[in-house]
């Protein structure tokens, strides 16, 4: 971690994101004026509640936002070979071929995401193909066969199955070897053990950590499992409301917050050495993405909220070198978690 910190050399910058869904009620405002840098071989989480904004970042990130969304403003900037790319000024064929070859994404549900009447060879040989078509058929099995092994996956019989024949957590290993099929430096990863059983989802972390220290791979996380944050990350976003409310070193964030959502969600985290430790759901509900308050928008729920969050929304503050904190009380409020 101290490592990346020193080194800073971004690999993706968002500035001023911001993005839209048109529906009956109104414009839901999904992401709100988003600034990030993703560094060269970290492991960036993006964390929050459902309805946070994570997921439809991590679509803006390939300017992929499903209809009826739009990226209303801002820009999505990638250092590619010492070249600086802006995604969304890229023809549509240019687009598509910048994905999987520069950065690739593992979606949410693995059984919808593939294909059902496909064999899991044709996917992963259609996807080779469809980018780069010198490559020989032998080549790309040979490709798939170490990918699958990489991911601890038996080649001679996922290849033949059909996903219906594999389990969720293979299925979930077979999107990750072909979001890796291109060798793309960044992948992101969107809720990948959302579904699966504990003993599953630790094998997927373990696939996880193996990739990174093989391959380098910049790693961004969404996900609303703080557990593998603390057991993952090198820097943590957390976000509220469609906005990133606070941004550090993992360890950071976890035990000396600086925002009360980031306080608060960890308290609603159980902790292994303390069986009668009670918990603290956070009271309340998100607020209407249609029609949001004026103010800081964690205001109903925030046990510590003066008159100025009712009125203004907090900028973006540097708390230290890499830890920013949007909240207009953070130098009063004393927040630690007491390390497990």
């Amino acid at each position: 971690m101290m490592a990346i910190a020193a080194q800073k050399e971004p690999v993706i910058v968002v500035r001023n994101l911001s993005v839209e869904y048109l529906t009956p009620r109104g414009v839901v405002k999904a992401v709100r004026n988003v600034n990030l840098e993703v560094y060269k071989g970290e492991t960036l989480f993006i964390v929050g509640e459902s309805g946070s904004g994570k997921s439809t970042l991590g679509f803006a990130l390939l300017n992929l936002v499903p209809q009826p969304g739009y990226i209303k403003e801002g820009e999505v900037l990638y250092r590619v070979d010492g070249n600086e790319v802006n995604l969304m000024k890229l023809p549509p064929d240019e687009q598509r071929e910048f994905r999987w070859k520069h950065v690739s994404m593992v979606f949410q549900a693995a059984l919808n995401s593939l294909n059902p009447v496909m064999r899991v060879w044709d996917q992963l040989y259609d996807t080779i193909k469809a980018h780069d078509r010198n490559v020989s058929r032998e080549e790309a099995y040979e490709k798939v066969r170490n990918l699958l092994s990489l991911v601890r996956l038996d080649a001679d019989r996922v290849l033949r199955a059909y996903p219906h024949q594999l389990s969720g957590g293979m299925r979930q290993r077979v999107m990750i070897a072909m979001a890796l099929l291109l060798d793309p430096k960044i992948v992101i990863l969107d809720e990948p053990t959302t579904a699966l059983d504990l003993l599953t989802q630790k094998n997927i972390i373990e696939v996880l950590k193996n990739i990174k220290s093989k391959l380098g791979t910049t790693m961004i996380f969404i996900t609303h499992d703080l557990s593998l944050a603390a057991e993952l990350a090198d820097r943590v976003a957390v976000m509220y409301a469609g906005r990133i409310v606070e941004l550090g070193d993992v360890y950071e964030v976890f035990y000396r917050p600086k925002h009360p959502y980031t306080y608060a969600l960890m308290k609603t985290v159980p902790k292994l050495t303390s069986v009668d430790e009670e918990l603290y759901p956070i009271p309340g509900s998100p607020p209407d993405m249609v029609n949001m308050p004026p103010g800081c928008k964690f205001l109903p729920r925030c046990p510590y909220a003066a008159d100025v969050c009712k009125q203004v929304e907090p900028p973006d503050e540097w708390v230290a070198s890499g830890h920013l904190v949007a909240c207009h009380l953070w130098r009063e409020l004393k927040l630690e978690v007491r390390s497990p």
